[in-house]
């Protein structure tokens, strides 16, 4: 068996779950449970309900018994965690097609769950061989050869919280459907009627005061004004008559129209601040 256990390119749930059993501080033993998972040493393993039994040849003549498992979530909690899947396409377009979706942690954190383990801790297992260390090297090589799991099979892991593929994906189904059928039951969208016809001469007319509480009055976000950023007029470059000799008409007509500007900005702030008076 190659070792894939050191490979860049892997699936981000793979990763997750890798990077989950690289956080043990104990590394030479899973450097002998990689041994263990690469030589073949897992004789079988098996799902029951949400349980995973294995049978993993150690120095023994008789395999050793090796079982993991998560806690499994509530049904109440499996419910509320679907529904938000079924809410999103995006998710149950995924899910059907057999693939993970990279922000599905997100639907169990909204849900107050969390769909992979925080620690390594939270990995419940038990090996039947003398090593009281847990996880042993025998419970090590079923963690990597669960990877390999992960990686064909991403649902593995809703099954050790206690959901197959099938429940998922049916209770998926059943929940698009009648989000469906509810959608076309509500038939047509009704637009209401105006109370009043519409006149296009009334359109910008508003007769009833504002409420000064929704009046916000806000410096602009920037000191360039609409004069600064259409430029120069080009207008003739002669001197004025009655400027400084230097001054050309462009700036002369520029300078007027700044203070104009300036005029005009201030009476729109008083104005405002009169609303509701």
């Amino acid at each position: 068996m190659a070792d894939n256990y050191t490979q860049i390119s892997r699936e981000w749930w793979v990763e997750q779950w890798l990077g989950l059993l690289d956080s043990y501080r104990f590394k030479k033993r899973l450097e002998r449970a990689r041994v263990y998972a690469r030589e073949g040493n897992v004789r079988s393993i098996e799902f029951q309900g949400q349980k995973v039994f294995a049978r993993v040849q150690g120095t023994e003549v008789e395999p050793y018994q090796v079982s993991i498992w998560l806690d499994a979530f509530s049904d109440e909690e499996w419910q509320y965690a679907i529904e938000t899947m079924s809410e999103k396409a995006i998710y149950s377009a995924k899910l059907l097609a057999g693939e993970m979706p990279a922000n599905i942690e997100k639907v169990f954190t909204a849900n107050g769950l969390s769909l992979f383990p925080f620690k390594l801790d939270d990995v419940r297992s038990k090996c039947s061989c003398p090593d009281k260390a847990n996880p042993c090297k025998h419970i090590g090589a079923v963690y990597y050869l669960l990877a390999d799991r992960f990686g064909e099979d991403p649902f593995v892991l809703f099954q050790l919280r206690g959901r197959t593929k099938e429940q998922i994906l049916e209770t998926l189904r059943q929940m698009r459907s009648r989000g469906t059928e509810k959608q076309k039951s509500g038939g047509e969208t009704q637009i209401p009627k105006l109370q009043y016809p519409l006149k296009v001469e009334h359109f910008w007319q508003y007769d009833e005061p504002l409420e000064s509480s929704l009046v916000v009055i806000v410096p602009p976000p920037s000191s360039e004004t609409v004069l600064d950023v259409l430029g120069t007029i080009p207008l003739a470059n002669d001197a004025t008559e009655n400027a400084d000799a230097k001054t050309t008409a462009s700036e002369t007509v520029m300078k007027y129209l700044n203070t104009v500007y300036q005029a005009v900005s201030q009476q729109a702030i008083v104005s405002a601040m009169k609303v509701g008076e």
